[in-house]
């Protein structure tokens, strides 16, 4: 395939991946990548003196594994916090009046701090929470929206040598408490409430209603965000205000070991509870670190905007491997295209955003307004873009590469998940990039594409999967080892399957096709619900789409659309043939859709991720697991109502 971007020396230049290479005595990128996965000793030890990571004490050796792959024990002998890294290191040093966050709210609101500065209020916030009696080991909830005080909180937490649980602020009460409850958490850092397309949204009442049933939250640390008069519970609850801005602005940082976790992200599951990933101090942030430098070359004093929530893993990942590589990392509260559609273009314009990360459904949300949206705006400080959570199409690739990055910036395609800390596959400005794909595993990931009998395959279809573990890897599941190993090892012995059908071509790129249980099969022929969605997108009246698989007595499975039509188009039983007819053009006519429905919109997570699971499983009325993580739950009754064809 043509490349649509091709490395030069503005990028390549000066790089983190440049510098790497010199200490490590490599000539080329793919030399290096070997190296990373042949001797990951010595590319580890590279990686981290080329960011500077500083320990309290060295580690003994890179990796113990004899507990078996599953469960290794990385940096053994390594004391150190990643608090210290993120901020301490930076604000003691010539970073120290660097701006290390940028905030702004959805009302205009602008809050920026330098490393000095945001080491301080890590440090308030790390005293006051000593003073509600957290300690060592125990859980604390962060339910907040993107605001400082998240960032603050989430790393006050690590200072103290305590336990982070990001909360998506989309969720409700059931879905809030079932988290909080399952890692027994003492502490919840929340607010009064934030700001949504223009009205506020009472966070504090939601949090008030999940903790009626969680007791084992004994004190509730509430930021002051919109002055909503909300309620507070005498002996309970604390204005943040009140209890952090009259700290003092040192405190002690606790000394932790390679493997104590500082975080669990909950992430949502098909059946049964949420699992809880655990990660530790020597794990996501290094990877988050290491991915930023080695992927995006995200520089000392870039700017990097990932529009995400914290309850997602790409809100820590932002946050934290950004403020590692002495970078700004900038948070916003609101919707994208609130009060105008313009707002993105005008955040970049405004505060010189030099990495920006979007999902494609959003690029495709925001391409109806036109490009005149983009181009009223100075865009040119973006040198690199960045996409996870699904595949591309082809026409919102090309409108993010050219009417956003101007043709010159490349779309670095990033995917893996909360439980990698960040990516399997991604790309790297060292070597051409073609269109929708990925140009190298990350540094340090041995990944593989395998057939049904776990062999490594070139330009077939198949499992993702990485072949040795590495930093960064959840160590497991909270209180539930088995669930982890089942789920991540339980297919092929001492191998990582990662749940997505990839394809590695003959020219060294890769392809991500869908969720292997999104995955449709029909008439023996794997299809990814990816390929469908962009072949019906072809069709000028098609905005979004998203393809399912139902059962169908002769080819297995038969697919459906569920289509967002243009705003100038509306939905009819002849437009839905058109649309039809244009699938089986594109990808012959076994792969026509048995249906075609018009919907409002797709079920949709905060940042933007398709949930085709809870799409299916509405259309053929069947549970659907929890649904908690979606902003737009009514579209699931408005797919409910459509009446399946046989």
């Amino acid at each position: 395939m043509k490349p649509v971007w091709t490395p030069s020396e503005n990028y390549t230049n000066g790089s983190h991946l440049q510098k790497l290479m010199q200490a490590l005595g490599v000539s080329d990128y793919d030399e290096l990548y070997r190296l990373s996965v042949n001797d990951p000793a010595s590319f580890w030890k590279a990686t981290l003196e080329e960011i500077s990571f500083e320990w309290f004490e060295p580690y003994r050796e890179y990796a113990d594994l004899s507990r078996g792959v599953m469960w290794p024990h990385w940096f053994p002998g390594g004391r150190l916090n990643l608090a210290h890294n993120a901020t301490t290191r930076h604000a003691r040093g010539e970073r120290a009046r660097q701006l290390a966050l940028v905030w702004e709210g959805e009302n205009g609101s602008i809050v920026r701090l330098t490393y000095r500065e945001l080491d301080q209020q890590v440090a308030q916030a790390a005293n006051a929470m000593r003073q509600l009696g957290v300690k060592r080991g125990d859980r604390v909830g962060i339910y907040l929206p993107m605001l400082p005080e998240t960032a603050v909180s989430f790393l006050a937490v690590a200072r103290i040598g305590a336990i982070a649980i990001p909360i998506f602020s989309g969720y409700g009460a059931e879905a809030a408490r079932t988290r909080l409850a399952d890692a027994g958490a003492t502490l919840l850092v929340t607010a009064d409430g934030f700001l949504r397309r223009g009205r506020v949204v009472a966070m504090k009442t939601v949090a008030d209603q999940a903790l009626a049933s969680t007791p084992s939250v004994e004190r509730v640390l509430v930021v002051r965000r919109v002055n909503n008069g909300a309620a507070m519970q005498e002996g309970r609850d604390v204005w943040w205000d009140e209890a952090v801005e009259s700290q003092a602005k040192d405190s002690p940082t606790e000394v932790m070991e390679s493997m104590d976790p500082f975080m669990l992200i909950y992430t949502s599951g098909t059946t049964g509870r949420p699992k809880g990933t655990v990660h530790y101090h020597a794990g996501f942030p290094l990877k988050a670190a290491q991915d930023m430098a080695h992927l995006f070359d995200l520089r000392p004093g870039e700017l990097m905007f990932w529009f995400s929530d914290m309850g997602w893993m790409m809100g820590p990942w932002e946050i934290l491997g950004s403020l590692l590589l002495g970078a700004t990392v900038f948070l916003y509260e609101g919707a994208p295209d609130y009060p105008g559609p313009d707002r993105l273009w005008s955040m970049v314009e405004r505060h010189g955003v030099t990495h920006l990360g979007i999902s494609p459904t959003l690029i495709r949300a925001l391409i109806p307004y036109g490009e005149e949206q983009v181009k009223k705006h100075d865009v040119s400080s973006l040198r690199i873009l960045g996409s996870t959570g699904e595949p591309w199409n082809p026409e919102p690739y090309q409108w993010f590469s050219e009417v956003v990055g101007g043709g010159r910036a490349p779309i670095i395609n990033y995917s893996g998940g909360t439980e990698v800390s960040g990516g399997i596959l991604g790309c790297t400005v060292f070597k051409p990039i073609a269109e929708s794909s990925f140009n190298t595993p990350a540094p340090g990931i041995k990944a593989a594409v395998l057939n049904d009998d776990g062999e490594p395959v070139i330009g077939q279809v198949g499992e993702l999967a990485v072949l040795a573990p590495w930093p960064g890897m959840t160590k497991g599941f909270w209180n539930d080892p088995e669930r982890y190993e089942r789920t991540y090892w339980g297919r092929f012995k001492n191998v990582w399957v990662h749940g997505d059908w990839a394809l590695q071509d003959d020219e060294g790129y890769w392809y991500i096709l869908g969720r292997s249980d999104d995955t449709l099969k029909i008439a023996g022929k794997r299809v990814g619900p990816a390929e469908l969605e962009s072949a019906a997108i072809h069709h000028p009246a098609v905005q979004e789409a998203g393809a399912v698989g139902v059962p169908h007595e002769v080819k297995g499975e038969a697919p459906v659309l569920f289509v967002v039509p243009r705003p100038e188009f509306e939905g009819s039983q002849e437009l839905a043939a058109e649309i039809a007819e244009k699938v089986a053009e594109v990808l012959g006519k076994p792969m026509k859709p048995a249906a075609v429905y018009f919907v409002s919109d797709l079920p949709k997570t905060r940042n933007a991720k398709v949930m085709r699971r809870l799409l299916k499983a509405a259309y053929l009325g069947e549970s659907g697991g929890d649904t908690s993580a979606l902003v737009n739950p009514e579209v699931l009754e408005e797919v409910r109502r459509l009446k399946p064809k046989s």
